[in-house]
């Protein structure tokens, strides 16, 4: 299994839109603090899914090289998370999609030109698909109703994506969520930032702890934290491209 992460940025992306914070300035000139918005590819011998299709999707794909995916897991209807599937326009038609039925029929409204082919999921029950295990659970996001993270397994390994996530996960989930060997965590702003929809870097990596996860890292990272070269000496931000394999 290898876990690339194509974009760490939140809703806006780094740089943002007329921003002048040193953040900003310097994801100008590029490097690891330049922030497309949130997706997450996983692959294996078998195929590629993407966890999320975010406006930057094209982007993504192309510097991945990448022409084709397998499936599509959406965990939320919130913009950042889906509306770069409409970039598979003339690319690819009939795109298996995973997902909540309060997710999916959602943003089928905004999607249905490219006629994807939805598979609902139930919460907890584990799907397969490109040989790999993948479990959705629910999260806590409001106002979304029903937001959810992913576990993925590959034999012994697993590793678990929160998704969209305040602090406040239920049990259930936290139980499933336990001993990862990589927990991808939302984490959208430093602990002096007051969140409500998210966690900070100190929620998310606190949640680590908890889960006794083998290595955490921070993504869906905003303009707010110091430049990467900095903040990274305290904290496990991940950066776009960075790459995982099991």
């Amino acid at each position: 299994m290898r876990v690339t992460l194509l974009g760490t940025g939140d809703a806006t992306g780094t740089p943002k839109i007329g921003c002048t914070c040193p953040t900003c300035k310097a994801a100008c000139k590029g490097g690891k603090n330049r922030r497309l918005r949130f997706t997450v590819l996983v692959e294996s011998n078998e195929g590629r899914v993407l966890i999320d299709t975010s406006p930057d999707m094209r982007e993504q794909l192309i510097g991945q090289k990448i022409g084709k995916v397998d499936a599509v897991i959406w965990t939320h209807g919130h913009y950042d998370h889906y509306s770069g599937f409409g970039e598979f326009y003339r690319v690819q038609n009939k795109v298996e999609v995973y997902g909540v039925r309060e997710t999916l029929d959602y943003i089928h409204r905004f999607v249905y030109f490219l006629k994807p082919r939805m598979h609902y999921v139930e919460l907890y029950e584990p799907f397969e698909l490109i040989g790999l295990e993948f479990t959705l659970f629910k999260v806590n996001h409001p106002p979304v109703e029903v937001p959810v993270g992913v576990l993925i397994r590959d034999g012994d390994k697993k590793v678990v994506v929160t998704g969209d996530t305040s602090k406040e996960i239920p049990e259930a989930s936290l139980e499933l969520m336990k001993n990862p060997d990589l927990l991808i965590a939302d984490a959208i702003a430093p602990p002096h930032i007051h969140v409500v929809k998210h966690m900070s870097s100190e929620d998310a990596v606190k949640l680590g702890d908890e889960l006794n996860a083998k290595e955490t890292v921070l993504v869906h990272l905003s303009h707010l934290f110091r430049p990467h070269e900095v903040e990274s000496l305290f904290l496990p931000l991940g950066y776009d491209g960075q790459v995982f394999e099991f």
